[in-house]
């Protein structure tokens, strides 16, 4: 307003007058009140209905239409009917200042709103940047950019890809509780249809609300704002991960362009904290998984037995290495006193934890049964019993040998069910194949188990392994193949077991550093 003081001070000095700007407010007690200039001598207010000469407290005076925004020119002390010369040139000066005056309040008014948005995002980033705790954060963004834009209620729904709901993180005016969750294929709720379009939705006041869109009441019962929280990732597309929504406008009035534009930028550092949170919680429950798997990988590897156990009756060598954290496959030794041993090793059929399972039930019921019972084709038969109504539940079946080896009547005793992968390998001669007497556990019913029996002599080796030794395969869909591993472990007979088992599983992964099962290889000699 100083400018225009000025402005009309040099009219006024120009023109060898005194003036005075009167603003019109039509529709109240009092129609006219002072713009600028001198105050009258007493509480006088013009009559501003159409140019022309009238009293003042000053005397007669003129008075004229600056412009048609109600701003009239008073010329004090003008005597006369007819108007001043010099009008033609001050009322278009003055009507100038005026529009240049509302202008700089205009773009003052702007400002000062920027302003405050700028101060909000900044605020936002961090509200965000403090916290990893997306409810509370959420929570205070809410009073926060309510207070800005002047919503009395607000809610921020984020989406659950596992459920396709959109779930309240916060809300503002009413309890969390009331703020429903939203299906995102809901084609009544306005949430629903931000989320699905990602494009913001503003209502007016006052619309109706039909039944079934009870649920959005919040948002339907007066004006409202609804803005998807999108995500843009790095090296991935734009992805919607929920919905801001403003109700309750103070003053009843319908969010502005300007509004929803400033919340538009706000729901983008929102989409931003609530991507980072989610990642947060999957690399968290991705530690806690993996402890957990390495907590069970240590469990099941406590399980099997030491090969120290056998020392005095047997030397043995065992690897037994599971392509996921557990495995299937199995093995277990045995003292049966008068220096006979019993070894098994068996593969489960399937992977992870499932097999893990069966694998530690087997491994149970062999301690039992191994040597509860007289023979190998016993032992395995008991423990197809102990185990039918789990592997039948389950659709799974193992296969395994266990054999007992008798230095004393120079004898191995062996049952066989399904396992393909025994061989006895003499201190001379070729690899004798141990026959399966039986097809896997689980597989069939109860069916007899078969037992066969081989020579054995000292320095003899007992080489059990599964076919994840065997099924290995190089780039170019080679696999190592039984010729290969017999090969190996022929050539090394004379050797101990432990260093046997090194150099074959050094040969082995040479050949292919993939694994697509588990693999174990044991050795015994006594």
């Amino acid at each position: 307003m100083s400018a225009l003081l000025q402005v009309l001070d040099a009219c006024g000095r120009w023109s060898g007058t005194t003036l005075r700007l009167w603003n019109q407010q039509p529709d109240v007690e009092v129609s006219a009140a002072l713009l600028a200039g001198p105050t009258p001598a007493s509480a006088w207010t013009p009559s501003l209905e159409h140019a022309g000469s009238q009293p003042t407290p000053e005397g007669a005076g003129w008075f004229d239409r600056v412009s048609e925004t109600g701003v009239w020119l008073e010329v004090i002390g003008h005597d006369g009917d007819a108007p001043p010369h010099d009008l033609p040139v001050i009322l278009p000066i003055l009507n100038a200042s005026l529009k240049m005056d509302r202008e700089i309040f205009r773009l003052s008014d702007e400002i000062g709103r920027r302003y405050e948005e700028i101060d909000l995002l900044y605020t936002i980033s961090d509200i965000l940047g403090q916290t990893l705790d997306v409810s509370e954060a959420a929570r205070i963004i809410l009073q926060t950019v309510s207070g800005v834009v002047g919503a009395e209620r607000a809610s921020i729904l984020g989406y659950d890809a596992a459920t396709g709901l959109l779930r309240p993180i916060a809300t503002k005016g009413f309890p969390i509780d009331r703020a429903s969750e939203v299906k995102v294929d809901d084609t009544e709720s306005i949430a629903a249809r931000v989320f699905r379009t990602r494009e913001p939705m503003v209502g007016l006041p006052h619309l109706p609300i039909e039944p079934h869109e009870q649920q959005d009441r919040l948002y339907r019962s007066s004006a409202y704002l609804s803005v998807p929280i999108c995500f843009a990732g790095a090296r991935a597309a734009d992805r919607c991960v929920g919905v801001i929504n403003l109700t309750d406008r103070e003053g009843g009035a319908a969010f502005s362009p300007g509004q929803c534009k400033l919340v538009e930028a706000i729901a983008n550092q929102i989409g931003a904290a609530l991507e980072n949170a989610r990642l947060v919680a999957r690399e968290r429950e991705q530690h806690r998984l993996r402890g957990e798997l390495e907590l069970a990988r240590q469990l099941q590897l406590q399980l099997l037995p030491s090969p120290s156990e056998l020392l005095g009756d047997a030397t043995v060598a065992v690897q037994c290495q599971a392509v996921e954290s557990v495995g299937g496959d199995f093995y277990t030794f045995t003292r049966l006193g008068a220096g006979r041993v019993g070894v098994m090793v068996g593969d489960v059929s399937s992977h992870g934890f499932s097999a893990a399972l069966v694998m530690a039930l087997v491994l149970a019921a062999a301690g039992i049964h191994g040597q509860a019972s007289h023979t190998p084709s016993q032992a395995l038969a008991a423990i197809r019993e102990s185990l039918a109504g789990k592997l039948s539940s389950t659709e799974t079946y193992f296969s395994v040998f266990y054999g007992v080896v008798d230095p004393e009547r120079r004898r191995l005793l062996y049952a066989n069910a399904g396992h393909p992968h025994a061989f006895r390998i003499p201190r001379q001669g070729d690899p004798e194949r141990l026959e399966a007497s039986a097809p896997p556990l689980g597989l069939t019913g109860d069916d007899p188990i078969g037992q066969a029996s081989a020579q054995w002599e000292e320095g003899d080796l007992l080489c059990l392994w599964t076919d994840g030794m065997v099924d290995t395969a190089n780039e170019e869909g080679e696999r190592f193949g039984e010729a290969r591993l017999l090969e190996s472990l022929a050539t090394q007979r004379h050797r101990p077991p432990d260093e046997i088992v090194a150099e074959v599983m050094r040969c082995t992964d040479a050949f292919s550093t993939t694994r697509t099962d588990d693999r174990t290889l044991l050795i015994l000699r006594s």
